[in-house]
């Protein structure tokens, strides 16, 4: 373990699994108490028990983030638990491909409910205690980061909704970047390329296998890659902004 990220607090959604359990165990690796967030309990206990036995912190918290009084109550928790709140990591999110004239309506709202309203849910809440921790020790400054997507750069066909998430997701974290400079409050996106995750576990039968054998044409960044990224951006001196993170496999030419 390091200690860059000593006496702060981070809180990761979407981190029973994929990027956002790898960048649990990177923050805490690099010092911070770690407030774990998703819907399934046994997969959190089960990392908040490895990052204990590492000599970490970590706090459970079944949330799910759609619905905004658990939003609410976990950053609250977190606070009461832990002490503070220095770093936020929206990364919890759905990517549901396909066909728009096929797609179920219930898809559409799946992806904005999680992919937005989750991340607008934690943020509102978080908001006044990141503000706090910008202006008291141990850094004097706080992190914002959104997990974005390629897909919040660049559109594609069967992927429109997803698209409107993500392109939304890049359009709120620039307007928050700029109201909150100014206050050592730092907001970055990070857009990942195509990351070995369970992401398209969630796509619906026959659009699921030609996504996979899409993606999986070329070797994907592991989740670890973009929990490397993220760890590099929250620990950059309270000077310094990292914006905006594209990291893409290097195979991927879309």
């Amino acid at each position: 373990m390091s200690d860059e990220l000593s006496g702060t607090v981070a809180l990761v959604t979407g981190s029973s699994s994929g990027i956002g359990e790898a960048t649990a165990r990177a923050l805490a690796a690099h010092g911070a108490a770690v407030a774990l967030l998703a819907r399934r309990k046994d997969r959190l206990e089960r990392l908040a028990e490895e990052i204990e036995s590492d000599g970490g912190r970590a706090l459970v918290l079944p949330t799910d983030v759609t619905d905004a009084d658990q939003a609410r109550a976990a950053v609250q928790q977190t606070v009461a638990d832990l002490g503070r709140l220095d770093i936020v990591v929206n990364n919890a999110g759905v990517m549901l491909l396909g066909p728009m004239d096929e797609a179920p309506l219930e898809e559409w709202q799946r992806m904005v409910s999680l992919n937005l309203g989750g991340l607008l849910n934690i943020t509102h809440a978080a908001i006044p205690h990141l503000l706090a921790a910008a202006d008291a020790a141990p850094r004097r400054v706080a992190d914002l980061v959104n997990v974005s997507s390629v897909a919040g750069r660049v559109a594609r066909a069967n992927a429109a909704v997803y698209d409107l998430t993500k392109f939304g997701v890049g359009g709120f974290s620039e307007s928050a970047r700029q109201e909150f400079a100014r206050r050592h409050l730092r907001v970055s996106v990070v857009e990942p390329g195509v990351v070995r995750t369970e992401l398209t576990d969630h796509i619906r039968d026959g659009v699921r296998e030609a996504a996979r054998e899409r993606l999986g044409s070329i070797e994907g960044l592991e989740p670890e890659d973009v929990a490397d990224a993220i760890a590099y951006i929250v620990t950059r001196p309270r000077r310094v902004a990292l914006n905006e993170v594209l990291i893409r496999p290097t195979e991927q030419d879309w």
